[in-house]
């Protein structure tokens, strides 16, 4: 891996990213977006762009693939701690090496296919924490439409050239002050809006727990009211990279995985069984099932790959 430094203009920092295995940057950094509406993502002819909470400041970053390389370019004040921390944010200590899916020919294949998708890493807790107690025990289009709302309001304005309508997730204190009406007109149940206040009451401290390996880290969480498996996972599985962290309790993760390997639905249970001849790579495995394109059937056919360059 090398990280070369980028001529930059006054107002932006760059630098070019050229790692020693592929690296997809829409796969790979994709797990941070809530949805195609999210302001704190968007990707664009002109790249990946994503806005950061930065222990500096507010940043927008903007990822540029190339063949061999990612270009890459900060706004705003978190700018150089942003830019420094690409290589993580792209997986360049996401080791598959060890991952064997001789047993499964299908995954092979999705693997094969998508060499370059690679666990993210964001080393940001609160960024991937609120977001995640927001979409508890609710359909992902009301936790969208409530992460856009409470985004647009509370967040800052994007740095730099960001496209239009991109905002910066608030800090701990906007959201401890956010009143209970506009929880509650973002569709934001009391219980959730408590848990999002009482962890940004304790937000320097949960900051820390992103330094620490992920088990422990999600471990830390679950000593919290109001958060449990699900929500830990959610967010080890971006600050992280966790590469075993299970979203144990999704509404469909489990019948998705269940379909996928056996044709059939299974329940949380069923779907640890599963998943444990992988266990240390689990989430890895939910992943290229996810990215497989397999989509549940009706007559119970399990996952298959095929194959047209004959045709």
């Amino acid at each position: 891996m090398t990280l070369e430094a980028a001529p930059a203009a006054s107002d932006v920092v760059a630098t070019v990213y050229t790692p020693a295995h592929e690296v997809d940057v829409a796969r790979t950094m994709g797990v941070h977006s809530r949805g195609t509406g999210d302001p704190t993502c968007r990707a664009t002819p002109e790249g990946f762009w994503r806005t950061v909470r930065t222990p500096i400041g507010a940043a927008t970053l903007l990822l540029r693939q190339r063949r061999h390389s990612i270009e890459a370019y900060a706004w705003g004040d978190g700018a150089h701690w942003l830019i420094e921390r690409v290589p993580m944010l792209l997986g360049h200590d996401d080791d598959w090496s060890e991952l064997s899916l001789h047993t499964h020919p299908a995954l092979a294949e999705v693997r094969r296919r998508n060499p370059g998708m690679r666990l993210s890493r964001s080393g940001l807790m609160m960024e991937a924490l609120v977001p995640a107690i927001i979409e508890q025990k609710v359909t992902t289009l009301e936790a969208h439409r409530a992460w856009y709302k409470l985004i647009r309001i509370h967040g800052d304005v994007a740095p730099g050239p960001a496209p239009a309508g991109m905002h910066v997730t608030p800090h701990a204190d906007v959201w401890r002050g956010v009143p209970s009406w506009q929880w509650h007109r973002a569709g934001v149940d009391p219980r959730r809006s408590r848990t999002v206040v009482s962890a940004c009451q304790i937000a320097t401290a949960l900051e820390r727990a992103a330094g620490v390996d992920a088990e422990t880290a999600a471990k830390r969480l679950q000593t919290l009211p109001g958060i449990g498996r699900w929500t830990a996972a959610e967010t080890t599985q971006r600050t992280h990279g966790d590469p075993d962290a299970v979203s144990v309790g999704d509404y469909h993760l489990a019948a998705h995985v269940g379909y996928a390997l056996t044709g059939s639905p299974v329940d949380d249970d069923g779907m640890l069984e599963l998943l444990e001849p992988w266990r240390g790579h689990r989430q890895r495995v939910v992943r290229l099932i996810l990215a497989s394109g397999f989509a549940k059937p009706r007559h119970g056919a399990r996952m298959t790959i095929q194959d047209h360059r004959a045709h």
